[in-house]
């Protein structure tokens, strides 16, 4: 999830690409919008479904326009060939 984040703050799309499973992985990652600023990540929480499951539960903030943005989101992850790719997630109302 860190990882994901960072490269959400340096636009690295091909990254967050490559860590996407291809099940769910959209066709096109934009970059961020220009003036985006991100302000720091908090994992809320981690588990451990089984061998190739997990789940974290986090809060990414972040600016935009002069408005402060807050993105809960509780992550799904699979494990396939030693590495964990980003399924989906639900996000939490605020």
């Amino acid at each position: 999830m860190r990882s994901r984040y960072s490269a959400f703050v340096l636009d690295l799309t091909n990254y967050l690409r490559d860590t996407w499973h291809p099940s769910t992985r959209p066709t096109d990652i934009e970059p961020s919008p220009p003036g985006l600023k991100w302000l720091g990540l908090t994992v809320k929480r981690h588990e451990i479904q089984d061998a190739t499951h997990a789940t974290v539960e986090f809060v990414a903030r972040s600016r935009w326009q002069g408005k402060g943005e807050r993105l809960h989101e509780t992550s799904r992850f699979v494990l396939e060939d030693g590495r964990w790719f980003y399924v989906d997630g639900d996000i939490h109302d605020r």
